[in-house]
């Protein structure tokens, strides 16, 4: 493995040098930011489809935009792939002393407050003054408003159980409600945010991602409608001229189909 990852190194170099590719060359950490982003996604997809091939591309695809990256900032005389492994590799064996070292835990809950404990003394407040104030802006929202949750558990600012969770999703769903009667739409968003922020509380209480859950949701919808495209197609007719109930009976199909 070690011959191939040095393998990989020294094509990426390649790629970057004088005489390497033209693309490579332009390339900066910050123009490749949004492959990296894009790679990250595919994963993601690979991991849904339960494919081991499509994995271990995508994990390769990622693992170049790394050594990359890496390579850039080498070129600058900024770090090297070789510091990203080393500090890597000092933090899991710092963060993780009940594994390399003397420390006792008896379940994840507990390593998690140790994880955190070890974090914040490595950084101190010089990058988080508030609890909340590392977890990144770009995250995407669902996953964003989980990673706050659960971090603000941490010092007991948390429901012990489901049922007020629920409770705040009906409270959050009425004000909604009352919002779209009234005609605000500002005010219909502000509360549909709430919602959807509850609902990431009530997912997290059942150990459920939410960003997970409505990625499933979304990919069954598109196999679903996928299903009435090709009915449509079978008849002839144009969807675009077809009645929603027309389309609703294909839909009811397409549900019996996924049985």
């Amino acid at each position: 493995m070690g011959k191939e990852i040095e393998r990989l190194i020294d094509i990426v170099a390649k790629l970057r040098a004088p005489d390497g590719c033209p693309w490579d060359r332009e390339q900066t950490n910050r123009s490749i930011l949004t492959c990296m982003l894009d790679e990250a996604y595919e994963f993601f997809e690979a991991v849904d489809e339960e494919s081991p091939e499509k994995m271990r591309e995508e994990l390769g695809d990622l693992l170049l935009q790394i050594v990359l990256h890496a390579q850039i900032a080498a070129e600058a005389g900024m770090f090297d792939i070789e510091g990203v492994a080393k500090d890597i590799s000092d933090k899991l064996i710092r963060r993780h002393p009940h594994v390399f070292g003397d420390t006792q835990v008896s379940s994840s809950k507990e390593v998690i407050q140790n994880w955190e404990r070890i974090k914040k003394s490595e950084y101190g407040d010089s990058r988080r003054k508030y609890m909340v104030d590392d977890i990144p802006d770009a995250l995407p929202a669902l996953f964003r408003a989980e990673k706050m949750q659960r971090r603000v558990a941490q010092v007991g600012f948390d429901w012990n159980d489901i049922n007020p969770a629920l409770d705040k999703v009906e409270e959050e769903f009425a004000e909604f409600r009352e919002a779209v009667a009234g005609g605000d739409a500002r005010h219909a968003e502000e509360e549909l945010g709430d919602i959807l922020f509850a609902l990431v509380n009530v997912a997290r209480h059942h150990r459920i991602s939410a960003e997970n859950a409505l990625r499933a949701a979304t990919y069954k919808f598109a196999k679903r409608f996928r299903f009435v495209e090709d009915k449509f197609r079978e008849t002839g007719k144009d969807m675009r001229e077809a009645s929603l109930e027309e389309m609703d009976v294909f839909w009811e199909e397409s549900k019996r189909s996924d049985d």
